[in-house]
């Protein structure tokens, strides 16, 4: 899993987004390379979740276009193949064990360059506990068994919407090495956040009323 990405960018151009029947984003344009992060901000309900929904294609745009730019990649405007999507529910089922539901999503996903389910709860501090049920997890168990799968499973651009949340400080920090390391093997990074993330060289991008500020 280590092994560098090949060069990509996200392309975002004139992005218009509605939601409930009205309009929540409207002409957001930016660039994302590989090596890069960017940190999306502003006030509650701004729709810095919406934009990640929409980038990562469980939304669509109403006006715009968002395009995965790279070589071999021959339908830029599907991205999801080549996301990872942390959003506020952590996909965890309860009944399955912490091994068993890391195992089920790097078989959905496609384990190939990712790291095996061992290594990838290891990394998160959830070995110990592979075959405790998930009903069992904490709030922060839960989300770092979420955080496991950017490592079990390897996708060049990760989308996380407020990845820091139930974290203690340690998962924190640890969180924020496997964000430097995914970024310096070229990878990239949109995460949106109201707390802020220690991630060196990051650039920020201010919503507001649904604009770039």
């Amino acid at each position: 899993m280590n092994r560098p990405f090949q060069p990509f960018r996200l392309v975002v151009e004139a992005l218009g987004v509605d939601r409930g029947g009205r309009r929540v984003i409207e002409g957001i344009e930016f660039e994302v390379a590989g090596g890069e992060a960017v940190l999306v901000t502003g006030p509650n309900g701004v729709g810095k979740s919406t934009l990640l929904r929409t980038l990562a294609g469980l939304g669509r745009p109403a006006s715009g276009s968002i395009r995965l730019v790279a070589d071999g990649v021959t339908e830029p405007e599907e991205i999801g193949p080549h996301v990872h999507y942390l959003g506020h529910r952590d996909a965890v089922k309860p009944a399955l064990t912490v091994g068993e539901n890391l195992a089920f999503w790097r078989d959905y996903l496609g384990a190939d360059g990712g790291a095996p389910v061992d290594t990838a709860l290891d990394a998160v501090g959830l070995l110990d506990i592979a075959t405790l049920p998930a009903a069992y997890l904490s709030a922060g168990q839960r989300r770092r068994l979420a955080i496991a799968r950017l490592i079990a499973v390897r996708r060049p651009l990760w989308l996380l919407d407020e990845p820091t949340a139930a974290l203690d400080a340690a998962s924190e920090a640890s969180l924020v090495g496997l964000m430097t390391g995914h970024v310096e093997r070229g990878g990239a990074i949109v995460a949106a956040t109201h707390l802020a993330i220690g991630l060196a060289g990051a650039r920020p991008l201010r919503l507001v009323a649904g604009e770039i500020a």
